[in-house]
């Protein structure tokens, strides 16, 4: 369990928590636990951000116009946290530019925190956003930050708004400013067009990278954002590719007549490892991103697969069937010191492990059901997060405290993405234009 301190009023503690509010002298840090399970998210303002002057700048928006829109993400970014609920902006007072740092606190009175900002055109074509958090009670400033960006850019300074706001109030990095890559479906129950797909985290700047032609599947992030690694078939065959985000281009991570599959890339986007079949028997490997020669990993009787790094880098954890059924070990970055730790009933699979390096994420299989769960990576602690009928592939939000999977609706035969924070109560369907499966996030963009 993780705490932090802060020095923030007393009723923000009551808000994260469900409990009551506490007395608090002048300065005095407190602790406040996030992990647990909160009651009474915390009520916070968020009114339309005004401009100095009304200017037109992109996607046919002019700077007022900009201005409620951001407030907008930024109410939406905090809402599906489920740590806070936001009012507004609609229905909220305006607020003059003047007002943006000297606010009318008696118009918040219905709040224990209010965000505020402005979005103004700069005399160079970029914008600034700028963005202040203010404790209502105490009647002071939490936090200020601005963002100059160019217009095209404007999504994203509300985002970095919602993380700067959600940072101050919780003690944790936000999540906002990622994106997420997944597969996008279509078609009949037995012959689905499955292609990736890559959106914001609140689904906005959708796009599609693959075009269906060749079924693509489990696409994963590399961590400095310039490649992503999948499936896809070559004939019957599938191997895995490498996708240059700039560039637009793929080509095989390594030229194998064997299957690959279950690729990931380590923390320093040096190394991918992956799964490979040769004469019935599946290893993990691993091999640089440039090319070269796989180092094979595992060397077992069985299915070794679904290798994961640890963010330090030291070690990866992997699901196998060696013990006679699907488990989960950890192993050395070199592949000693291999280990099972997974002893509950039931078989786990798609293991991934948090970026702050606590945490595990699987699907626990048992039950007549697919699970989300997580446990420590000695493999004690273990929680379920979810409770539906086929929920399966978690992957971490870039904080470490949302995740992302998906669910498929029993006989439906279609999957849609979902999200559920640590407490195992802020679960909430992701909106995308087609189904979606196999998510992947992004961590916070450059």
């Amino acid at each position: 369990m993780r705490v932090v301190k802060l020095t923030i009023l007393a009723s923000l503690l009551a808000a994260l928590t469900g409990g009551p509010a506490l007395a608090q002298q002048a300065g005095e840090p407190l602790e406040v636990d996030i992990v647990g399970g909160i009651s009474a998210p915390m009520p916070i303002a968020v009114p339309v951000m005004p401009t100095p002057a009304v200017v037109p700048v992109a996607e046919r928006l002019n700077t007022e116009q900009m201005g409620a829109q951001v407030a907008e993400i930024v109410a939406g970014d905090l809402r599906a946290s489920g740590l806070f609920t936001p009012q507004g902006p609609r229905g909220l007072p305006s607020v003059s530019f003047p007002q943006v740092t000297a606010p009318v606190f008696a118009n918040w009175s219905g709040a224990q925190a209010l965000v505020q900002g402005f979005v103004q055109s700069n005399g160079n074509g970029t914008l600034t956003v700028g963005c202040y958090l203010y404790d209502v009670a105490a009647q002071t400033e939490l936090t200020r930050q601005g963002f100059v960006v160019q217009p095209a850019s404007w999504r994203r300074a509300a985002h970095k708004c919602a993380d700067a706001v959600y940072a101050r109030l919780t003690g944790e990095s936000g999540y906002f400013d990622s994106r997420v890559v997944y597969v996008a479906e279509s078609g009949p129950k037995g012959k689905r067009t499955k292609r990736i797909a890559i959106m914001d985290q609140d689904g906005a700047n959708h796009r599609f990278l693959t075009n269906g032609q060749s079924t693509a599947l489990t696409p994963r992030f590399s961590p400095d954002q310039k490649w992503l690694v999948y499936m896809s078939y070559d004939g019957a065959r599938p191997q895995v590719y490498l996708y240059d985000m700039a560039a637009g281009r793929q080509r095989l991570l390594v030229s194998q007549p064997n299957m690959t599959f279950a690729a990931r890339f380590s923390p320093d986007s040096r190394h991918v490892v992956f799964s490979m079949a040769v004469n019935g028997n599946t290893d993990i490997y691993r091999v640089p991103v440039a090319g070269g020669t796989p180092q094979r990993l595992t060397n077992s009787p069985g299915i070794d697969t679904g290798g994961s790094y640890s963010p330090d880098g030291q070690r990866i954890v992997f699901e196998s069937d060696r013990g006679g059924s699907q488990q989960l070990y950890v192993m050395s970055a070199d592949g000693s010191d291999q280990r099972r730790i997974s002893f509950g009933g039931g078989t786990y699979a798609t293991p991934v492990w948090s970026p702050r390096g606590d945490q595990i994420a699987f699907t626990k299989i048992g039950g007549g059901g697919f699970r989300i769960g997580v446990m420590a990576p000695g493999g004690s602690g273990e929680r379920i997060l979810t409770e539906a009928w086929q929920d399966e592939g978690p992957s971490w939000a870039p904080n470490g405290r949302v995740i992302n999977f998906f669910r498929t609706a029993q006989g439906s035969g279609k999957a849609q993405l979902w999200s559920v924070d640590l407490t195992g109560q802020n679960e909430r369907r992701i909106a995308t234009p087609l189904d979606g499966s196999d998510p992947s996030w992004s961590p916070l963009l450059n």
